[in-house]
């Protein structure tokens, strides 16, 4: 099995730019044999609060159309952060599109202070997924805040638990501190990934990691450069690739 956790620097507001990005690092992941690849939190248009709604996403999305050829065609799956439009609401999500043309939505169940002004928060939108075997789930950036979250991935045996998150520098240490013992914990492989650059007007801590179902780090990227960060698995061993571009 190989993962992949994609640390990139959005352009603000800018989706074409940000897909292009996207479709980069797929190709790159694509390249390396991943099974999978996972971006930031709302990694497709930036974070953004005020201008989230005219930014939103909807499930049928005609611009999430290459995203579900490269899955399609390279037997990838890939988790690409959006505000999501589902019906009359406005969710902080993420799209699970997978080789078979199928599109998921996981939504963020708990919303930073200030969400809330502009998003809701469900427990209605949370797919499991599996490779080789492996269940896995899924977390945004502060479900991982909240112990409950990971608890209740462990409940539905979950193997891998992938954080897509944006953390300023400041909150990096915290988020290796909980991520870390959420593997320890719960016997969760964990996989990160963050933001390298500027967001909302906000530095963005990067280091992008893995933490083995021993709670061990394995890998993490600097909190500069973009790239991936590449984990495989052989015989329940762990090894890591760092891809800076």
């Amino acid at each position: 099995m190989i993962l992949a956790a994609a640390q990139t620097k959005p352009t603000r507001g800018n989706i074409e730019a940000n897909l292009s990005d996207h479709y980069r690092l797929i190709e790159l992941a694509i390249q390396n044999r991943a099974q999978l690849i996972a971006f930031p939190e709302l990694s497709i248009t930036g974070y953004e609060r005020e201008h989230a709604q005219k930014l939103a996403f909807k499930k049928d999305d005609s611009r999430l159309d290459y995203l579900k050829k490269l899955a399609v065609e390279n037997n990838i799956i890939i988790i690409a952060g959006a505000p999501i439009q589902i019906e009359s609401e406005l969710f902080i999500g993420e799209f699970v599109i997978s080789p078979d043309n199928s599109v998921a939505v996981y939504t963020k169940q708990f919303l930073h202070e200030g969400e809330d002004e502009f998003f809701q928060s469900s427990f209605n939108y949370n797919p499991m997924i599996t490779i080789e075997n492996q269940k896995i789930s899924f977390a945004i950036c502060a479900d991982i805040d909240n112990p409950l979250h990971p608890e209740n991935a462990s409940k539905r045996e979950t193997d891998i638990y992938i954080a897509s998150i944006f953390f300023s520098p400041n909150g990096i240490p915290n988020a290796y501190r909980d991520l870390q013992n959420y593997a320890e914990k719960h016997k969760m492989n964990v996989l990160m990934a963050n933001f390298s650059g500027e967001s909302w007007g906000y530095p963005s801590g990067g280091k992008s990691a893995f933490w083995n179902n021993k709670g061990e780090l394995i890998a993490q990227m600097n909190d500069s450069d973009s790239g991936l960060l590449l984990m495989e698995n052989q015989n329940d061993n762990w090894t890591s690739q760092i891809i800076n571009n």
